[in-house]
């Protein structure tokens, strides 16, 4: 990990903080001199990540499906920390099941997680990010760039943190915060081995989302993310990196 300390005396908030991207995230900040405030709806793994990040993290847990916890955590970031300079939304679920079955509390929770949740933290982070001048980082997903099958709920909630991306980066030109995304394919993270596809799946479709250099590491999109949210991104605004491994290319 590299311990920079570029983001010495800054404040980052960041979702789905218990496993996967959004841990690499966290544990990279802080590593590289952040106070992080972890958020995720599992409670033993946000401990497990403050164990073993090398710099400060508190943990809160929240459903940020409830747009009211999203209010919540990011008034209890500030009440704690003092501040905020930037806001990782992160958390995500995954859906994979014929379109014509999936039942309307599924699409609900997806939608309500994945963009729902984005938005509201969002709007609830941008006055506190003006103050300190700070900035967004959004995961999105090659699936928000291009269509997958068995997972139309999924490609719109991404689609969706896509345009809302370029949509704040856009609204607040004016302003020194900026917004940005990645948009990761198959990345090794819980989320992704355990997602388990219909068993009458047509696998020429499914082979088709696999690239030919593999998945990629939690630890590839945290660097990535601790580019963006830095300093020296800052002429970087409302841009999507994909990390693919050239997946979104071909």
């Amino acid at each position: 990990m590299n311990a920079s300390g570029r983001f010495d005396d800054k404040v980052a908030l960041v979702t789905g903080a218990g496993s996967g991207i959004g841990r690499a995230v966290a544990m990279r900040l802080a590593g590289e001199g952040s106070s992080v405030f972890a958020v995720d709806i599992d409670g033993e793994r946000l401990e497990e990540t403050r164990r073993m990040a090398s710099g400060p993290v508190v943990v809160w847990q929240a459903d940020l499906s409830d747009p009211d916890a999203c209010v919540s955590a990011v008034a209890a970031c500030v009440q704690q920390l003092g501040r905020l300079d930037v806001l990782g939304n992160i958390a995500g679920i995954y859906l994979a099941e014929h379109t014509t079955k999936v039942t309307r509390e599924q699409y609900r929770r997806v939608m309500a997680v994945n963009l729902d949740a984005y938005f509201f933290l969002a709007q609830a982070s941008i006055p506190h990010l003006l103050e300190r001048e700070g900035n967004i980082v959004n995961i999105a997903s090659n699936a928000g760039l291009h269509g997958l099958p068995y997972s139309a709920a999924y490609c719109m909630s991404k689609g969706g943190v896509v345009q809302l991306t370029r949509a704040l980066a856009v609204e607040f030109l004016k302003t020194p915060l900026r917004v940005n995304a990645i948009a990761p394919a198959g990345t090794n993270t819980n989320l992704a081995t355990s997602t388990t596809f219909p068993s009458d799946m047509d696998i020429d479709l499914v082979t088709r989302m696999a690239g030919l250099r593999g998945m990629a590491e939690p630890e590839d999109v945290a660097a990535v993310f601790s580019f963006l949210a830095s300093e020296d991104a800052r002429s970087v605004t409302g841009a999507i990196y994909t990390v693919d491994n050239g997946l979104t290319a071909s």
